[in-house]
């Protein structure tokens, strides 16, 4: 018997194969990115409890009252200091190479911190091999009402 030409006995399993790769490939890749998501919130939520232990790192000697209200003056030194002790405290080692990129306060009144973490992937993936560095930024600030 001849085989037709347009005979396509054997291409389902090339087809099947080929979906099954393909759907590997896209779930391992839905999970790095939600991976990569949600350790970039927790990065940042670390970074705004570190911005708001910064935020209340002063003195009441420092407190100078203003014709608005009391306002906090705040210390550089004294915002690293506290968020140093925070990051340290609060993050535990559940961050891979965890560093305070910046803890000041550039105007006296808010605290702003940068923290940066590196991310690797749950799986290994042709996407995103070796993983990436996230950084955050957040800033905070004390009010008196």
């Amino acid at each position: 018997m001849k085989r037709s030409v347009h005979d396509d006995d054997g291409s389902t399993v090339l087809l099947t194969i080929f979906f099954g790769a393909l759907s590997l490939a896209l779930i391992l890749l839905v999970v790095a990115t939600s991976s990569l998501y949600l350790e970039r919130k927790r990065l940042f939520t670390l970074a705004d409890g570190a911005a708001l232990a910064g935020a209340e790192a002063f003195d009441l000697a420092n407190v100078r009252p203003t014709s608005t209200g009391f306002r906090p003056t705040l210390a550089s030194a004294d915002v690293a200091a506290a968020v140093t002790d925070y990051v340290e405290q609060a993050s535990g080692r559940s961050f891979e190479g965890l560093t305070v990129e910046r803890a000041e306060s550039v105007d006296g009144r808010s605290a702003t911190v940068a923290l940066s973490a590196f991310w690797r992937p749950p799986g290994v993936t042709l996407f995103v091999p070796g993983g990436v560095r996230l950084d955050v930024t957040a800033v905070g600030r004390s009010v008196f009402r």
